[in-house]
């Protein structure tokens, strides 16, 4: 990977989790407001307990994995002396 396509990757990242955090919210939003039946209402909150671990856990995890593979490949580029 190259440093200019770094640039796309962050604003990948970036995107997806935007996308997860604002669904997460309306999910929250509409469950709140929802008084049409309980079963509704439920799988509502089945929804937002199933997605939230996605944002928690997973995200940060891709990052850190993401970020420590672009450190290796700069420093293995450097040492063999490619740029």
């Amino acid at each position: 990977m190259e440093i200019n396509q770094l640039y796309s990757f962050v604003l990948l990242i970036v995107l997806v989790g935007m996308i997860l955090g604002v669904g997460v919210l309306i999910l929250d939003k509409f469950q709140a407001a929802n008084t049409t039946s309980a079963a509704a209402n439920t799988s509502l909150a089945a929804t937002v307990t199933a997605v939230t671990p996605i944002a928690s856990t997973w995200i940060p995890l891709i990052i850190t994995v993401a970020v420590l593979a672009i450190i290796l490949v700069l420093v293995i580029n450097s040492f063999r002396g490619g740029r």
